[in-house]
């Protein structure tokens, strides 16, 4: 007698959702499912490569378990609930979903605004796309600081308060960084001021 194969196991799963038939409400069952979710902005905008055509607008999405689960197991879940494929697949690379939810690493291919990225049931979507996109991110707010021409880190800390929370939890997570590049930068114009200064002075002199 065979041996049955035995099922893959997961703790991160991701599956597919595509609109035509996924209830309107799908955030609410998945929120209702108390699993923490990810899920791709819409993609409508993907063309099938054998006939040129738009493919259906979808989702990719992913489930964050805090045990291990079985391929039928989350095929079920996803099947019944969202009326969704029942083929689900465990993620393995999370940077690499990342990627394939915007296209970031595919050129060819229409991209995808990161801010439509939609998530829940205490997924924290801050942290996640820290992790994937943190020099980008840096290289964001040392821009800012030099176009807004910060020196203090609390003024740093207020405009992100007031123009982007996933800026502020970067600030917060490199503080250290920061502080250090206001108190050069803060250094610097002192110094320049007083340089300018003293020159004046001795051009009066004169």
């Amino acid at each position: 007698m065979k041996k049955q194969k035995k099922e893959k196991r997961s703790s991160k799963w991701t599956f597919i959702i595509y609109k035509e038939s996924v209830p309107e409400n799908y955030l609410d069952i998945l929120e209702e499912l108390q699993v923490p979710f990810v899920l791709s902005p819409w993609h409508d905008k993907d063309v099938d490569r054998e006939t040129g055509e738009i493919k259906k607008a979808h989702k990719h999405g992913a489930l964050f378990f805090d045990s291990l689960k079985s391929y039928s197991q989350v095929s079920d879940l996803i099947s019944e609930n969202l009326n969704a494929p029942k083929h689900v697949e465990p993620v393995h690379s999370p940077k690499g979903m990342y990627d394939y939810f915007i296209h970031a690493q595919s050129p060819d291919k229409a991209p995808y605004n990161i801010e439509d990225i939609e998530s829940g049931s205490g997924f924290d979507i801050a942290k996640f796309l820290m992790e994937q996109e943190s020099g980008t991110f840096l290289n964001t707010v040392i821009d800012i600081i030099e176009e807004q021409d910060f020196i203090n880190f609390d003024s740093l800390v207020s405009y992100a308060r007031k123009n982007n929370s996933l800026l502020l939890s970067l600030i917060v997570d490199k503080t250290y960084f920061f502080a250090r590049l206001l108190d050069s930068r803060k250094f610097r114009k002192e110094r320049n001021s007083t340089r300018k200064a003293t020159k004046n002075v001795g051009d009066e002199d004169e």
